[in-house]
């Protein structure tokens, strides 16, 4: 599937979704919300959207001792304005761009590749592959994604779709409040956790169009990894990743699609991000 055919995917499935809401008096256009009371406001679709209707939440929630990669804390809040007191909130956040569920840009791995904020749009909203390796992680939690999981997940699903988002769903995710999500080993320094191996990735850069790879762990390369070597491969292609994404247990192997809000900091390497998806 073309950029344009599935950005006019995601149009569609909007717009006929928001037929299935109905308000108490006819409201023509986004600006009108801003008129509505706050318990009406509350019901858009975006705000009101039924499970059924098969959209999942892909982020998980950053808080400050969020596990991170080199273990120390990452997000840091300073309360500036308090309610009681001046009559709103406002926190002054210090946090590292690779924290929780984040992007990882190009310019992450390389000297002068493109930045979080150069990402294409069209780059951003993709078809979805999951690929379930779960049951191995449960086994092994150095699994690594290898050609042949993702020669398995063609001939059951057909082709990788064009422009697609390749992701791992090794069921780290629901361990992300416990020390097993960095799973340090004896050594106290080895981390294990499943991730991609550089074969998989140089086979979807060789043989699709992919533009991203998703992990739900802490790195796209596997825990015990010496040299970042899914990183050094596939982000210097001008690909990204996505880290510590969440809940892909509830979408099929197949048929979903992604969109990523990534963010747009000038010069960024990558940052957190709120995705989600819809079937």
């Amino acid at each position: 599937m073309c950029h344009h055919c599935v950005i006019e995917n995601v149009k569609q499935n909007m717009l006929s979704r928001r037929s299935l809401f109905k308000g108490g008096a006819a409201v023509a256009g986004a600006a009108a919300l801003g008129a509505l009371p706050v318990s009406a406001a509350a019901q858009s679709p975006a705000a009101s959207m039924p499970a059924a209707a098969g959209w999942s939440d892909l982020t998980h929630e950053l808080w400050d001792t969020f596990p991170t990669y080199f273990g120390g804390q990452q997000l840091f809040f300073e309360k500036q304005y308090d309610f009681a007191k001046d009559t709103f909130n406002l926190y002054e956040l210090r946090l590292s761009e690779h924290t929780g569920t984040h992007i990882d840009a190009p310019l992450h791995f390389t000297a002068d590749g493109k930045s979080v904020a150069e990402l294409p749009i069209e780059d951003l909203i993709c078809p979805l592959v999951v690929i379930d390796i779960a049951a191995e992680a449960e086994e092994n939690p150095d699994v690594q994604v290898t050609p042949d999981h993702i020669a398995a997940w063609i001939s059951a699903n057909g082709d990788i779709p064009e422009g697609a988002c390749i992701a791992m769903n090794s069921g780290w995710d629901r361990h992300v409040a416990t020390d097993k999500f960095r799973n340090v080993g004896d050594d106290g320094k080895t981390m294990h956790f499943p991730g991609f191996h550089v074969e998989a990735v140089q086979m979807l850069m060789d043989e699709t169009s992919a533009k991203a790879i998703a992990v739900d762990t802490l790195s796209l390369d596997f825990g015990p990894s010496p040299d970042f070597i899914v990183h050094n491969t596939w982000l210097p292609s001008g690909r990204y990743g996505i880290e510590g994404i969440a809940n892909l247990g509830a979408l099929p192997a197949s048929g979903a699609t992604i969109v990523v809000g990534a963010p747009k900091v000038r010069g960024g390497t990558g940052g957190p991000a709120r995705i989600f998806a819809f079937a």
